[in-house]
C-alpha cells in the first residue's frame, strides 16, 4: 500500500521518484542539461535506474559531453540509489540531483551547481505533467515529464580536472520512466535564441504502443515571451513531419498558432537506452544541432530565429513517422 500510495503521488507531481516496488521491467532517468555561458562546455547528466526482465538492477549515470561527442557510463550497485520520497530529490553514491542543485563527482564532472529562475511546465485539472491526460493511462511504454524548461546555472563545475565557471550559463531538465522508449522517435531541444527574456523548445515524436496497435504521438512546449504554447496530440493540434537528406522539418499547428521547426543534424554520441527496463539499446544524441524556428499567429510571423547548442536525437525507422497527419 506504501508503495501504491507513493506512485499515485509521484503521478501528480511527474519530477519526483515513480519506481517505487519496481523489481524488474522498470526504468527511470532525469535528463539534466548543462550549457556554461560562452557556449564552449555542453553537458547532459542523466542518473537513472535499471530493472531488468530477470530481476537483474543497477543504478547509473551517463554523461554526454556535447562538444567533444563523447559518452560515459558510470554503473552503481542499486543500493546507491536513494530517492527522496516526499519531494524531487536523488543521492547516488557523492552524486546529487534536485530541482534547485546538481553535485557531482565523477571523473569528468566534479562539483555543485545551484538552478534559478526555473520555468517548469505548469500543472493544470487534468494534466499533471506535459502528457496531459496521458499520464493516468497504467499501460503506457514510456512516460515523459519536464521539470524546468529553463533556469540559470551558478556554481563552478572541474571539467576534466579544470575549473569551468558556468555562472550565468543555462540548464534544462526533464525525464523518462517506464518499460522501453519508444520503437521510433524525433526528439529535439534547444534554449538558445537570441532573445532578451528566456526561450526554450522542446519536441518529441513517437511511435506510441496503444491497445494492440499504435498512434503517432507528438508533445511540443515552446517558451517565448514568458508564455508557454503547447502543442500536442492531447491538445488537438494537428503534426506534419518532412524528412531530407540533412534536415528533418516538423510543423505543428492548432486553430490560432502554427510552430516550424527545421532541425539540422550534427555530430553525436552514443547513449544507451532501456528495452524492457535493461540499458541494452542504444541511441545517437547531438547536442550541437541547430533548430530553425519560426512561430505565426495565424498569418502573422512572430518569432523568427535559430536555436542552437540543441539536442537532437532521430532513433528508430523515422521514417514511419514522416508523413503523418493527424
Amino acid at each position: 500500500m506504501q508503495n501504491q500510495f507513493l506512485r499515485w503521488r509521484a503521478l501528480w507531481h511527474p519530477e519526483m521518484y515513480h519506481g517505487w516496488g519496481r523489481a524488474k521491467n522498470y526504468f527511470e532517468g532525469w535528463y539534466f542539461k548543462l550549457v556554461d555561458p560562452g557556449g564552449k562546455h555542453v553537458f547532459a547528466v542523466i542518473p537513472g535506474v535499471s530493472y531488468g526482465q530477470d530481476g537483474q538492477a543497477h543504478a547509473f549515470i551517463q554523461v554526454l559531453d556535447g562538444i567533444h561527442c563523447k559518452a560515459y557510463y558510470h554503473q552503481f550497485p542499486i543500493e546507491a540509489f536513494q530517492p527522496n520520497a516526499a519531494k524531487f530529490e536523488v543521492q547516488l553514491g557523492q552524486n546529487f540531483f534536485s530541482a534547485l542543485t546538481i553535485t557531482l563527482d565523477l571523473p569528468q564532472l566534479k562539483g555543485t551547481l545551484t538552478l534559478a529562475e526555473q520555468h517548469p511546465w505548469p500543472k493544470m485539472l487534468g494534466a499533471p505533467g506535459v502528457m496531459g491526460w496521458f499520464s493516468f493511462i497504467p499501460f503506457m511504454e514510456c512516460y515523459h515529464g519536464v521539470v524546468s524548461l529553463h533556469h540559470t546555472l551558478q556554481g563552478t563545475l572541474e571539467v576534466g580536472g579544470t575549473a569551468v565557471d558556468f555562472s550565468g550559463g543555462i540548464g534544462y531538465i526533464e525525464k523518462d520512466w517506464g518499460v522501453s522508449f519508444p520503437k521510433s522517435w524525433i526528439w529535439m531541444q534547444s534554449n538558445h535564441f537570441s532573445a532578451d527574456k528566456p526561450m526554450s523548445l522542446m519536441a518529441s515524436v513517437a511511435h506510441i504502443p496503444w491497445l494492440g496497435s499504435h498512434f503517432i504521438g507528438y508533445i511540443v512546449g515552446f517558451l517565448w515571451e514568458g508564455k508557454l504554447y503547447r502543442f500536442a496530440t492531447y491538445t488537438g493540434a494537428k503534426m506534419k513531419v518532412e524528412l531530407g537528406e540533412r534536415q528533418v522539418k516538423l510543423t505543428f499547428f492548432d486553430r490560432r498558432n502554427r510552430l516550424e521547426i527545421t532541425a539540422h543534424p550534427a555530430p553525436g554520441a552514443n547513449l544507451l537506452s532501456p528495452i524492457s527496463g535493461q540499458m541494452t539499446g542504444k541511441v545517437n544524441e547531438s547536442m550541437q544541432a541547430v533548430l530553425e524556428t519560426a512561430f505565426y499567429q495565424g498569418n502573422t510571423l512572430l518569432f523568427k530565429g535559430k536555436g542552437i547548442n540543441a539536442g537532437l536525437e532521430l532513433a528508430g525507422t523515422v521514417e514511419a513517422l514522416a508523413g503523418k497527419s493527424r
